[in-house]
């Protein structure tokens, strides 16, 4: 039986083959971890089909594989003659044959739509075919900026992907072939000393930080901030924490509460919903909230939270718990961490009081919330102004200004001011 590459979630077409579990010859088991896959999005294990033998592996560690690829060949019954033997290598020869003359013939960009999700910073677009040779090769969005596209409409592609390679190889040749006297060689004091330890990024940082700087390339950033009273919702919450975890087995933390608010607001103001595609607004029917989540490795990832919301408070709940902790032990499917409209990042786990997140691309905002703080503030009662000690959030919405103005990004953080100063939690329990 062949075993093929399967879908792994919205708009990924691709996935590099990082390590094979089981070795040609072993014995597996139907849905025993077979092999581990990478995208742009995510890591994951690929499940055996069914029980058998691990005949052959047609994609080796390290390869880029797309989706619907043959990648192995499972025997589900012991191949017991030299004739069956035979056949069975046959077939993975040709097997073998047919995928790298397909290989050899792709050379074909992916469709429009797809490719209008990744562009360079001044808005040129790269195929996923590139990003692919890119991200292999090192060659940066900077880099891939300043090619002319001698495609359609300008765009970049395969060719001048390889030509620029070329271009660099030749370059770096030119510099390791010409003599360098000793006096040349310098060192920058500004930039290194002997004592600083030199850390090179991994594949998911540096993914990170590309996706960074695209964003701010593309989006022109404005932050807003607003505070909140938490009072109400703290005193709620500890009153009723103890109550949830007898009855559904999970902790209450605010974060589900953060997103509740965020998805109402979400509802009335649909226009911070949306994403930009060159001179068209697109507003997001669901409201797909990510979340923001520190992995072990210091990195970060961003499961979502598809229809937030259609779900009460209990549902949240479970969903962020089930996220966070899968995100943490690398255990996400590639479609949990697709599709968000909306993203929300907590910088009070670390008591920071707020921050400016950047935009998760391509999302036109992305809502920040800073620690939970006993604050001394000034309130109005019938009997005058008073100072007070309340539990207060500073809020902080960063949005891009081409798409959302100051105005309507103020008028959605004061709703979501209002829904957690006035919260009425919808719960199962």
């Amino acid at each position: 039986m062949n075993v093929i590459l399967p879908a792994m979630g919205e708009g990924i077409i691709e996935a590099t083959i990082n390590k094979w579990l089981v070795k040609e010859g072993d014995t597996v088991r139907e849905d025993d971890p077979l092999v581990e896959v990478a995208t742009d999005k995510v890591d994951s294990e690929v499940p055996s089909p069914l029980t058998g033998i691990l005949v052959s592996v047609l994609v080796k560690e390290g390869t880029i594989a797309k989706i619907g690829d043959i990648i192995a060949i499972i025997e589900n019954d012991a191949v017991t003659s030299k004739e069956e033997k035979k056949k069975v290598e046959s077939e993975v020869k040709r097997i073998r044959e047919t995928i790298e003359e397909i290989k050899k013939e792709s050379t074909e960009v992916e469709t429009a739509a797809h490719l209008l999700k990744s562009r360079t910073p001044s808005g040129k677009f790269i195929s996923p075919l590139v990003r692919s040779i890119a991200a292999r090769e090192g060659i940066s969005y900077t880099e891939l900026d300043s090619l002319k596209g001698t495609g359609m409409d300008g765009r970049i592609t395969r060719d001048d992907t390889l030509k620029l390679l070329s271009e660099k190889k030749k370059a770096s040749e030119s510099i390791v072939s010409k003599p360098v006297k000793q006096t040349q060689i310098q060192k920058d004091p500004g930039r290194t000393s002997d004592n600083d330890e030199i850390i090179p990024m991994d594949r998911v940082r540096k993914l990170i930080a590309d996706h960074m700087v695209m964003s701010k390339h593309t989006s022109p950033h404005v932050t807003s901030f607003i505070d909140a009273d938490m009072t109400k919702v703290v005193m709620w919450r500890n009153a009723n924490k103890e109550k949830f975890m007898s009855a559904e087995g999970q902790k209450l933390t605010l974060t589900p509460i953060f997103i509740d608010a965020a998805a109402r607001a979400l509802y009335e103001y649909p226009l911070i919903n949306v994403s930009v595609d060159r001179d068209n607004i697109i507003k997001k029917k669901n409201i797909n909230i990510g979340m923001a989540t520190a992995l072990p490795d210091g990195n970060l990832i961003v499961p979502v939270i598809k229809n937030a919301n259609e779900k009460n408070l209990t549902g949240l709940a479970k969903a962020v718990n089930d996220l966070a902790e899968r995100a943490r032990t690398n255990k996400l499917k590639p479609e949990e961490i697709t599709g968000g409209t909306f993203t929300i990042t907590n910088f009070g786990t670390y008591n920071n009081l707020a921050g400016t997140p950047i935009i998760n691309q391509p999302q036109a905002a992305i809502l920040g919330t800073g620690v939970v703080k006993k604050t001394p503030v000034v309130i109005e009662t019938p009997e005058g102004d008073m100072i007070a000690i309340r539990q207060i959030v500073i809020l902080s919405l960063s949005y891009d200004h081409r798409v959302i103005d100051g105005a309507l990004a103020g008028k959605f953080l004061s709703k979501i001011k209002e829904i957690l100063e006035n919260y009425s939690p919808e719960v199962s329990w």
